[in-house]
């Protein structure tokens, strides 16, 4: 795989600082849509620049990690009042209370199965929620994991970060849990991702690296140049890489499937980049914390 060519950036303001765009996904709809973390909102722009914020009814809730469910709605975690939002394309909002009071929810993904999957930060379980909202919780018998992304992988089972646990969990749809630690100590990974390989993908704040796992736990560790910079979300790309956010480097970087790495300084200072996607024009798309949205894509040739 070629070298990039050298990025075009698009930077918008959406809201103020404190609002704090987190997570980010491409609707059903063709529309970004976003958590704002700090202001308990769910905001959508569309690519002509269109900008609709829809308060939740707890300002405090925390709204994490947002995505396209099977029925055509956008769920979302809330991590500070433990629920599961679900807003329409049109507006329309909906919470469901988790059965266990302080779960902390944080990740969320379509499932093979027609549910949505999502981890509980506080509480060592993972869960599955129904388009009808019916919850089930599943223990991961191992205690202050800070269970924290997930995915659905290419073998019909979920795959998840245990943070604190320093380790990779695989859970079938019958809720049997396996742990794959990780072997380097203290990487805390993050955020995950199938990537076009068949391989689950994911990103070690903790020890500045880019992990890879195949569906039979053997795993490939990929440092970054900087070992400092703290990569936090990642998402994969259908040409076989992968881009991630780097949160204490300020950058976006791509890593390729043999592992090879490329950086971009972001254009504004201490922007605090977070989640990011893949946007229906082709461009990467990136939540900025300080209350701005970047787009990022690259010339052909």
């Amino acid at each position: 795989m070629k070298p990039l060519s050298r990025p075009s950036f698009h930077e918008i303001p959406l809201a103020a600082p404190d609002a704090g765009p987190y997570g980010i996904t491409t609707g059903p709809d063709g529309a970004l849509w976003m958590t704002m973390v700090h202001s308990g909102q769910i905001a959508r722009m569309t690519l002509e620049g269109r900008f609709d914020c829809f308060p939740l009814d707890a300002s405090a809730c925390r709204p994490c990690i947002i995505t396209p469910g099977p029925d055509g709605a956008l769920w979302f975690t809330r991590s500070q009042d433990h629920r599961i939002g679900r807003i329409t394309t049109d507006g329309t909002i909906t919470a469901f209370p988790l059965p266990t009071s302080n779960g902390g929810p944080f990740g969320i993904a379509s499932g093979p199965d027609g549910a949505l999957w999502f981890t509980e930060m506080n509480s060592d379980r993972i869960g599955r929620i129904t388009t009808e909202g019916a919850i089930t919780e599943f223990p991961l018998h191992t205690s202050g994991a800070f269970a924290s992304a997930i995915t659905a992988g290419p073998d019909g089972a979920l795959w998840f970060t245990l943070n604190q646990a320093n380790a990779i969990g695989r859970a079938t749809l019958d809720g049997k849990v396996q742990i794959h630690p990780l072997p380097t100590p203290g990487a805390a990974p993050v955020g995950i991702t199938l990537g076009a390989d068949g391989a689950l993908w994911f990103v070690e704040i903790g020890a500045g690296q880019i992990g890879r796992i195949t569906t039979d736990g053997a795993i490939r560790e990929f440092p970054l140049p900087d070992r400092a910079s703290r990569p936090h979300a990642i998402v994969a790309d259908p040409a076989g890489a992968c881009w991630f956010t780097e949160w204490g480097g300020n950058r976006l970087g791509h890593i390729t499937s043999d592992g090879v790495v490329q950086e971009y300084d972001l254009p504004t200072p201490s922007s605090e980049p977070h989640g990011l996607a893949l946007g229906p024009d082709g461009a990467v798309w990136m939540a900025l914390e300080i209350g701005r949205i970047l787009r990022v894509s690259f010339p052909e040739g």
